[in-house]
């Protein structure tokens, strides 16, 4: 089985995703590295020259690519379950989960960084309307995680104890 963790940037995903897979002795994969590893671009570059249309399309090759022989955890893009065949996908390979957490937080765990949805200085106002886009499909994953207050640590307990 495979752990797949879905939810806005700045939830906790590569975190929380790293720390998981020690955990569970798991393969921890982050798709975003995977596609500037492959594309020999970083996700922002990708945006600003392709195009965010261009940027999902090889999200969902480098996804559908990746070598899920061992269990892994992968921490998809923020967007990446907006395309219904990425959903289908990660369901038929194992079990989604939403890292969810509030604008407040994604702000102030993202103020510091380069997000192409998000231009500098950061309009707090977009994280609430691209979040309130997401949620319809975010909702769909078999587990909600609220990581607000919560550690990676005590995340990842939090995850265990109810896939169990």
């Amino acid at each position: 089985m495979h752990i797949f963790l879905t939810g806005m940037m700045g939830s906790g995903k590569s975190v929380v995703g790293k720390a998981l897979s020690k955990q569970l002795g798991y393969v921890f994969i982050d798709l975003d590295k995977e596609i500037e590893t492959k594309s020999g671009k970083n996700i922002s570059s990708i945006f600003s020259e392709d195009g965010e249309a261009s940027f999902r399309e090889k999200e969902t090759k480098t996804a559908f690519e990746l070598n899920l022989k061992q269990p892994s955890v992968i921490a998809t893009g923020g967007g990446f379950p907006l395309k219904e065949s990425n959903r289908i996908w990660m369901k038929k390979l194992g079990k989604v989960i939403w890292l969810k957490a509030s604008p407040k937080v994604i702000l102030e765990r993202i103020k510091n960084e380069d997000r192409p949805l998000l231009p500098k200085p950061i309009d707090p106002g977009r994280i609430t309307e691209i979040l309130n886009t997401r949620i319809p499909i975010y909702e769909q994953a078999d587990l909600v995680i609220e990581t607000d207050n919560l550690s990676a640590a005590e995340a990842v307990n939090d995850i265990i104890g109810k896939l169990q």
